[in-house]
């Protein structure tokens, strides 16, 4: 069964960190690309990091200010997102998705246009 799950989620206070997991079942992380989205209450999707499976190049919007970074252990078949310095317009649901890597053939852009699987999210409150 083809299965994306997050953990980590969590209350942390202004300033602090997390480390959110994405655990993969069924297929192989390293085959694809990864995306990071989340999506606040009354707020569209979106993006906040991707890395190539193929060859780890990494994507992440300008006003996070270089706060999240996003890795992976190919050996649990598992990727992470390390968000420093929450703020309190971080808080959301966060969601992993994993779609077909453009890296691997070629292109120049990292996130994938379309995503083949989703996790089921993880909530993430910032607050003091």
């Amino acid at each position: 069964q083809v299965q994306l799950v997050e953990s980590g989620g969590g209350l942390v206070q202004p300033g602090g960190s997390l480390r959110l997991s994405c655990a993969a079942s069924g297929f192989t992380l390293a085959n694809y690309a990864i995306g990071w989205f989340r999506q606040a209450p009354g707020k569209e999707r979106e993006g906040v990091a991707c890395i190539s499976g193929s060859d780890g190049s990494t994507w992440y919007p300008y006003y996070l200010d270089s706060r999240f970074t996003i890795s992976g252990d190919n050996a649990k078949n598992t990727m992470y997102l390390k968000m420093n310095n929450l703020k309190p317009e971080d808080p959301a649901i966060y969601y992993c998705a994993a779609g077909p890597d453009p890296r691997r053939r070629g292109a120049g852009v990292v996130c994938p246009g379309q995503y083949d699987y989703w996790g089921q999210g993880t909530q993430v409150t910032v607050s003091s």
